[in-house]
C-alpha cells in the first residue's frame, strides 16, 4: 500500500481529477469536500501528506493548515485560485511546505508530492554524525528534533528546522537559492524560489525572537549564508 494522502477541495471536478491521478501512481488517497471533514478524519487516522484548497466553505484551508501543523509535522501543500503574494506568504507562514496556483498540471503536483515524501524518508535516515550541530549560540539536535539558543527552544516548523540544520552543516558557506530549494524541498532549480526566501525570512525573525546572535545574511543576486555575531 502506498503513502496515505488526504485531499480537500470543494470543487468536485478538481477533487476527483487529483484523487484519480494520485491513486494511479500508487498512493492511498482519501478526498474530502471540506477542511472540516479532513480535520475530523485526520484526528481519527493521520495521513502522511495533506493537500488543501485555501478557499473552501466552512473552515478555510489556511486555518486547517494551522490546526494540522499544531499537532503534526506532515508535509502540507496548499492550492489556491489566486496568484496572490499575500496568499503565498500567509500559506507558508501558517506552516505549509509548498503552494500551487490553479490551474496547474497534475504532474507538477505529483512532482511536489514525491519530493516532499522523499524528504521525509531522508530525514529518517540521518546519520549519527548529523545528530548534533553547533554554530554561534545555537545548537541543532536531531535526537530532540529541535534548535536551541542556550536552553531556549527556537520555535521552528519542520521545513524551517530542516533548512536551518542544512545550513548549519557548513555554516561559513554561501548557499544559492537553487541549492537550498533542491536540498530541502527536493525540487529542480527551475522551480520558483520564493519559498526559500520566505522560509529564511521567518527563520531570521525567529532566531531574533529567541535572542540569538546568529542571523541569516542575504547575498544579493545569489542566495544566503549564516552570520554569527558577538553579544554587545
Amino acid at each position: 500500500m502506498g503513502h496515505s494522502i488526504y485531499l480537500a477541495d470543494d470543487e468536485k471536478s478538481i477533487r476527483e481529477l487529483l484523487h484519480s491521478f494520485l491513486a494511479s501512481d500508487g498512493y492511498t488517497v482519501r478526498s474530502f469536500e471540506s477542511g472540516d471533514a479532513l480535520l475530523e478524519a485526520f484526528r481519527q487516522e493521520p495521513a502522511e501528506l495533506v493537500i488543501l484548497d485555501i478557499m473552501m466553505p466552512g473552515t478555510d484551508g489556511l486555518t486547517v493548515c494551522r490546526e494540522l501543523r499544531s499537532v503534526s509535522d506532515i508535509p502540507i501543500i496548499l492550492l489556491t485560485a489566486k496568484d496572490s503574494e499575500l496568499d503565498y506568504v500567509m500559506g507558508i507562514s501558517q506552516g505549509s511546505d509548498d503552494y500551487l496556483t490553479k490551474p496547474f498540471r497534475p504532474t507538477i503536483l505529483l512532482m511536489k508530492v514525491k519530493a516532499l515524501l522523499r524528504r521525509v524518508e531522508m530525514d529518517r535516515g540521518k546519520t549519527a554524525a548529523e545528530d548534533e550541530l553547533h554554530y554561534g549560540d545555537i545548537r541543532y539536535s536531531a535526537t530532540e528534533n529541535a534548535v536551541f539558543c542556550g536552553s531556549t527552544i527556537v520555535t521552528l516548523t519542520q521545513t524551517e528546522l530542516r533548512l536551518l540544520s542544512y545550513m548549519m552543516k557548513q555554516p561559513e558557506k554561501a548557499y544559492s537559492r537553487e541549492e537550498l530549494l533542491s536540498a530541502v524541498w527536493g525540487f529542480d532549480s527551475e522551480v520558483e524560489t520564493r519559498v526559500t526566501d520566505e522560509t529564511l525570512r521567518r527563520i531570521r525573525k525567529k532566531l531574533l525572537q529567541a535572542g540569538s546572535t546568529v542571523s541569516v545574511s542575504t547575498i544579493w543576486g545569489f542566495g544566503y549564508k549564516l552570520k554569527g555575531a558577538e553579544r554587545t
